[in-house]
Parts: C-alpha cells; sequence; structure tokens
C-alpha cells in the first residue's frame, strides 16, 4: 500500500503576514524558544527558520516528551544535540522542563547584559520569542512559563499590532508568534507526520489518506501497539478496517465497516497518544 496517497500543502496567508513581521521584528528578540513535537522532532522543525532568526541564541524546546518512543527521539535530539542546539525536553502538563528553559534563559541574559555593560549600556529584561509549527505546545508552554502573574507589556514602537509582550518574570518578556510552516512541504512524509499529529488543519487533509498511513507506518514501526490497542491477533494490511469496525463496533447497517468512523478513531488515537509511544521520524 502507498502510504503517501495524496500531496499535502497548506501555507495560508496568514503564516506568511506572521513570518514577514518577525523578519521585521526580530531585531528586537534576545533568544529564541523554538518549539518541536518529540514526537516528529524533525517533521515538525521549520525548515526555514534560520532565515528568519537571523543567528540568535536558541534553546530547542522538545514537547510532549511523555508520549514520544524515547529511544529513537533521542538519537533524532543527539544530532541537534552535535550540532551545537541547546535541548531542552518538556512534558509541559507536569511542568517538567521550564525550570532548566528559565536557567539557560538566565544564563543567556548574563552574557548579554555583560555585553551591554562592555558598551556603557545598563541591564534591561531579555526578550524571548517562542516560534513553532501549529499545535506542537507553544501555548501550553507560554501558559506554563507565564504562570499567574503574567503581564502584557503591549505593543513595543515600530511593531506592528499582531505582536504583543507579555512580561513573565522580573526579568524575561515573551513574544508569541502563530503557529507557520513553510511555503512547500517538499518531504511528504514529514507533511504526513504534521497531519497525523494535528499541525494541518483538518479540514484540507484527506481523513483516509492520513488514517491509511497512520496505520501503514504503525504497522512496520510499532506493530505490538496496534495489536494492543485494537485487541488484535495479528495485523492484515487488507483487513485491518473492518478489524478495527468489528472491535469498536462501528458498523452500518448489514454489518458493514463505517470506514468514516474508523477513520476518525485512528486518527484521534495517535493524537491523543492512545496508540502507545511513538515517534514518527527516524
Amino acid at each position: 500500500m502507498n502510504e503517501n496517497k495524496t500531496n499535502i500543502n497548506w501555507y495560508p496567508g496568514h503564516m506568511a503576514k506572521a513570518k514577514r513581521t518577525l523578519k521585521e521584528n526580530i531585531n528586537l528578540v534576545d533568544v529564541v524558544y523554538e518549539v518541536i513535537d518529540s514526537r516528529m522532532p524533525v517533521s515538525s522543525k521549520i525548515v526555514d527558520i534560520d532565515d528568519i532568526i537571523k543567528g540568535k541564541p536558541r534553546i530547542l524546546v522538545v514537547t510532549k516528551y511523555d508520549l514520544c518512543d524515547k529511544e529513537e527521539t533521542n538519537i533524532l535530539l543527539q544530532k541537534y544535540t552535535n550540532d551545537g542546539y541547546i535541548v531542552i525536553t518538556c512534558d509541559l502538563t507536569k511542568n517538567i522542563g521550564i525550570k532548566e528553559i528559565l536557567e539557560k534563559t538566565k544564563q543567556i541574559s548574563k552574557n548579554m547584559n555583560e555585553e551591554r555593560a562592555k558598551k556603557g549600556l545598563k541591564p534591561r529584561k531579555i526578550r524571548a520569542l517562542v516560534i513553532g509549527a501549529p499545535n506542537v505546545g507553544k501555548s501550553t508552554l507560554i501558559n506554563r512559563l507565564v504562570g499567574r502573574h503574567a503581564t502584557v507589556v503591549g505593543d513595543r514602537p515600530g511593531v506592528t499590532q499582531n505582536v504583543s509582550w507579555i512580561r513573565i518574570s522580573n526579568d524575561i518578556e515573551l513574544m508569541d508568534s502563530p503557529g507557520i510552516l513553510w511555503p512547500k512541504l517538499e518531504n511528504q512524509e514529514h507533511a504526513h507526520n504534521l497531519a497525523a499529529l494535528s499541525s494541518i488543519k483538518e479540514e484540507i487533509i484527506d481523513r483516509e489518506d492520513i488514517a491509511k498511513y497512520i496505520i501503514v507506518k504503525l504497522a512496520n514501526l510499532y506493530p505490538k501497539n496496534l495489536m494492543e490497542r485494537y485487541s488484535l491477533e495479528k495485523i492484515d494490511i487488507d483487513t485491518i478496517y473492518d478489524d478495527i469496525a468489528a472491535k469498536r463496533k462501528v458498523l452500518k447497517k448489514g454489518g458493514v465497516c463505517d470506514y468514516d468512523k474508523v477513520y476518525a478513531i485512528i486518527i484521534k488515537d495517535l493524537q491523543e497518544g492512545l496508540l502507545g509511544k511513538i515517534t514518527l521520524d527516524r
């Protein structure tokens, strides 16, 4: 079965506008929190991010670490570490990783203010940008960093209206940005991973295509996960949707599989972590 049946591309106008705004305002930023999903640490990494952040110090924030196959994800994260990234894994539901992010930020802030002092400038708050693809956990990260004492400090002079700054402590201000992708999703395996884990708007994807992609992918990488979740004795790609329909009792009149419901179940199970700890990238 062909995993990539349809070609996926999604780059709406608001993403292009957001990217332009970020490029225009990147000089106001001192450190970048680049957010990726641990279940797809390659697919969810913004391809052209270096064009946006212009060499700013960055912390690679790896979310949903509790949901990934750590052995496989760690192989990919080690490559990022070898490339010089500061990599911090997070389980944001338990606030794991937040302390480390703040500690690294304080170190970058210290370095920044030492450089300012050399130029005769006063120390100031460090300004951080949070950037990532849609639904990789960016909003949750901001909420965890902000806590209860957040104050929106408003638009800075010269900054467009859709860029807001949030004070998260006496030392750090945060710039939020919309989730962005890149103009052309040339790697269709990455595109399907993004779609499977809800980083691409559901209305523009073929649910059958994505569900079948998930099944084939997991049959290859994590067959036990599929068998356990759907109480299957074996995996037969030709009959698996009927098998799941029978187990879940999603049948139409005459005992026929309700394929639309089965596809929805498969996608939802993956996105909610019910198909076990998985990593789609290799």
